[in-house]
Order: structure tokens, then C-alpha cells, then sequence
């Protein structure tokens, strides 16, 4: 059956977008997505999940060798 449009917006007014939750870090106080490894210090939760030295490195390596390569 057809919904005028008084059923239809209350229908919809649960489908609105909702914002980005936002934390900050409790190490480097960056601004961090919750759930998610900071991107700055690299720890969850208080403890070391990316290695961000060691990502930086082989990142450096990898751009030496695209570089050697042309």
C-alpha cells in the first residue's frame, strides 16, 4: 500500500548519516578514530601495534629501489 508523506519521513528519519566518533590518543594526544591504531604513535590501548620505524624504513627502501630502477 502507499505511504503518504508524513509515514514516509518517519520511516526515514533513522536512515540520517551519523558523524565520525573521534578520540584523542592517550600517548600523543593526536586525534584518532576510535578502534582504530593511532596513526601517529602507532599504539592501541596503550600498547605498541604498528611499528611505524620499521614501516618507515621499508618504505624508504622501497622508494630507493623505484628510484635505482628508472
Amino acid at each position: 500500500m502507499r505511504h503518504n508523506r508524513s509515514q514516509r519521513g518517519s520511516t526515514r528519519s533513522h536512515h540520517a548519516l551519523k558523524g565520525i566518533a573521534l578520540t584523542k590518543c592517550a600517548d600523543c594526544n593526536s586525534v584518532v578514530m576510535r578502534h582504530q591504531a593511532c596513526s601517529n604513535c602507532g599504539k592501541y590501548r596503550g600498547k605498541v601495534i604498528v611499528n611505524l620505524e620499521a614501516k618507515q624504513l621499508k618504505a624508504k627502501k622501497k622508494s630507493d629501489k623505484k628510484s635505482e630502477a628508472k
